[in-house]
């Protein structure tokens, strides 16, 4: 059942647990994840990167694709279609394809402009009956050519964008896109209980979930996030999955060959990964 995420955040943030996001990059993860939802009677929100709605042909593709796959699976749990990490264009983009949630990430603009900026995006995503996002600070690593350094957001400036009326907040505390290095010096939960008193009831969203440790994910849903995106994590098991497939040679046997075949065994490692972090957030028989 496509829907924003105001609601499904707003109860995961008073129940104390997280929906997770995990991005789509085809078909295949579309299917996994929204079965795996529906299995486990939890909420769930589908993220595109603008890079992946590029990929795959376009928003407007990529939103009639989940249109038609939460229809023709019959999933009665909440889902929402959200952009990750989008541009001020892209957000309109997404708007105008059919999108029910979108991200603007106007965090690496001078405050004023992110300010000004999301307040427009604001008025017309509440318009529109869409849910939105908004990001402080940086999220380490890269994700479509946007880079940042993983600074910890300024609560002072969290509340500032709170107070806009976004939905759901994304704010730097150390965490980093891809796989953590060695040397990660862990979330800064000082930075989050600060945001936390800042924002009150704000749901707040953990970029960069792959590979936090489970008992840092506890204490951050406890400190107030309610959102965690997973994207890395499904891609490295759905390489390995794939890799062992092709290396035992099974794509050599009768029509292994054939991609639906083929894609097999990483789409059932999707489905294990996004069953793992359902339980572990908390959200099944949270629909």
């Amino acid at each position: 059942m496509l829907t924003s995420a105001t609601e499904m955040l707003q109860k995961a943030r008073a129940g104390k647990y997280a929906v997770g996001q995990f991005n789509i990059n085809n078909l295949e993860w579309t299917k996994a994840i929204l079965l795996t939802a529906q299995e486990l009677n939890s909420p769930v929100i589908l993220g595109v990167s603008e890079g992946a709605g590029k990929y795959m042909t376009g928003f407007e593709t990529v939103a009639a694709m989940v249109a038609a796959m939460d229809k023709s699976l019959g999933i009665t749990v909440p889902v929402a279609l959200h952009l990750d990490h989008g541009s001020y264009e892209g957000c309109y983009k997404c708007i105008k394809a059919g999108f029910t949630s979108i991200m603007f990430d106007g965090s690496h603009f001078p405050i004023d402009e992110n300010v000004a900026k999301t307040t427009e995006l604001v008025n017309v995503a509440h318009g529109l009956g869409l849910s939105i996002e908004a990001e402080v600070g940086a999220i380490g690593g890269e994700e479509d050519g946007v880079i940042g350094k993983g600074e910890c957001a300024d609560p002072d400036e969290c509340k500032q964008i709170a107070d806009l009326g976004v939905d759901f907040l994304a704010a730097g505390i150390g965490n980093i896109h891809g796989v953590y290095p060695a040397n990660w010096e862990g979330l800064s939960f000082e930075t989050l209980e600060a945001i936390n008193k800042k924002v009150g009831d704000m749901p707040l969203v953990l970029h960069g979930g792959t590979g936090i440790p489970d008992d840092m994910i506890t204490k951050a849903i406890s400190l107030g996030v309610a959102k965690i995106n997973v994207n890395t994590e499904c891609q490295l098991v759905f390489a390995e999955a794939t890799r062992k497939y092709i290396e035992a040679g099974k794509d050599q046997q009768g029509k292994g060959f054939d991609p639906r075949k083929l894609l097999a065994p990483g789409f059932e490692a999707i489905k294990a990964k996004v069953k793992e972090k359902m339980e572990l957030f908390g959200s099944v028989n949270k629909a």
